[in-house]
């Protein structure tokens, strides 16, 4: 066997992965690592590579290239795949799995048959009163509601004490309320058991909801692995600016190393040093796209900068207006909803930005 990778081991290490089918690739070059008990997440556009990365730490493919190292073993290589069996891993699926002529007791007893009977009794107790169904143990899964199914199937999956938890698009069945309140729960129940988990989901709030450390994926690469703080406010790419919040972007010049001038007026911050293509270094003059979210833009009656609304969406406590400036571009701002304006009003705004972030117009990079 290999030898072990040289630096500090995390329980979980995916190193320069490949995967095709056929002659389609569809994971490139992947690498991520996670240090024991953190909650990790692949998300990304549906056909983005996510599942089969979970698949391949799982075991039920095959890397075609590449190596995942589990808990400082080597589980899969070219020349090495160890089946799943012997991964200590546990799986929660999307359409929960359980098996329908078992009670909520015994599907989370089932992955504990070499226990003496006794014993799996006390651990599935434990696990189904950590998800909040001790009183239904008894019931089988028809009579379950579909939170309790995922609950069941959640309490199951942690039963053995697996090394490593997957979770493939656990909430995608339920409605959006039930996955918001669930998804904390569930990430509750994974950090007091100390486990160390993959999630797998195309939803942001999901990932921002229970994860502690995000891969954005496209096209079987993994643009940017950080937290949802940096993913939101320092995004690497356009495409992680766009898929990760809302926001547009404005066009900008660079006036120095440290402001940008736009429509709206002089941002105060760090400007990367490749702002734009053909540049070593940013200069006076540079020209960039400037990126604005909904809470960059303030509503403010004293103010003299002003903004027609285009649309608003209600979102009960805030209203996510569509503003039209002067020059015909858009922005969007979010602001409390007791400031209900009228379509083709002009509102006072502001800027109000803590992190400049700027792209290379679109010109120069295609």
């Amino acid at each position: 066997m290999n030898d072990r990778p040289h630096f500090v081991e995390p329980l979980l290490a995916l190193m320069d992965v490949h995967h095709a089918y056929g002659k389609l690739p569809v994971v490139r070059g992947l690498s991520f690592n996670l240090p024991r008990g953190i909650i990790g997440c692949l998300l990304g556009p549906s056909g983005c590579g996510k599942t089969t990365v979970l698949r391949c730490i799982a075991g039920f493919e095959a890397v075609r290239d590449g190596e995942i190292w589990l808990n400082g073993q080597l589980v899969s290589s070219r020349a090495v795949l160890v089946p799943p069996e012997r991964r200590r891993i546990g799986m929660v699926f999307q359409d929960y799995a359980l098996f329908p002529h078992l009670t909520v007791a015994r599907n989370v007893a089932f992955g504990l048959h070499a226990l003496p009977e006794s014993e799996q009794t006390r651990r599935a107790g434990e696990c189904i009163e950590a998800v909040g169904l001790s009183g239904i143990a008894g019931k089988y899964p028809h009579e379950l509601s579909g939170g309790q199914q995922q609950r069941t199937a959640v309490a199951r999956a942690l039963a053995p004490r697996p090394d490593l938890l997957l979770l493939d698009e656990p909430f995608s069945n339920l409605d959006v309320n039930l996955r918001e309140r669930l998804g904390q729960e569930v990430r509750d129940v994974i950090k007091r058991f100390g486990i160390t988990a993959v999630l797998v989901t195309h939803d942001q709030n999901e990932a921002f909801a229970i994860a502690d450390e995000i891969g954005i994926m496209h096209r079987g690469e993994i643009q940017q692995w950080d937290s949802a703080y940096n993913l939101y406010h320092r995004p690497a790419n356009r495409f992680i600016a766009d898929f990760v919040g809302q926001g547009v972007l404005l066009p900008g010049s660079v006036m120095s190393s440290r402001q940008v001038s736009i429509e709206l007026g002089v941002l105060n911050g760090e400007i990367p040093a490749m702002c734009s293509v053909g540049c070593d270094a940013c200069e006076r003059g540079c020209n960039v796209d400037v990126l604005l979210r909904p809470d960059d833009v303030v509503h403010d009656d004293s103010s003299d900068l002003k903004a027609a609304v285009l649309q608003k969406a209600f979102r009960g406590a805030e209203i996510l207006y569509t503003l039209q400036l002067d020059s015909g571009r858009r922005v969007l701002a979010l602001v409390p909803s007791h400031h209900n304006h009228a379509i083709g009003e002009k509102i006072g705004i502001r800027l109000d930005v803590d992190h400049v972030v700027t792209f290379p117009p679109v010109e120069l990079t295609v």
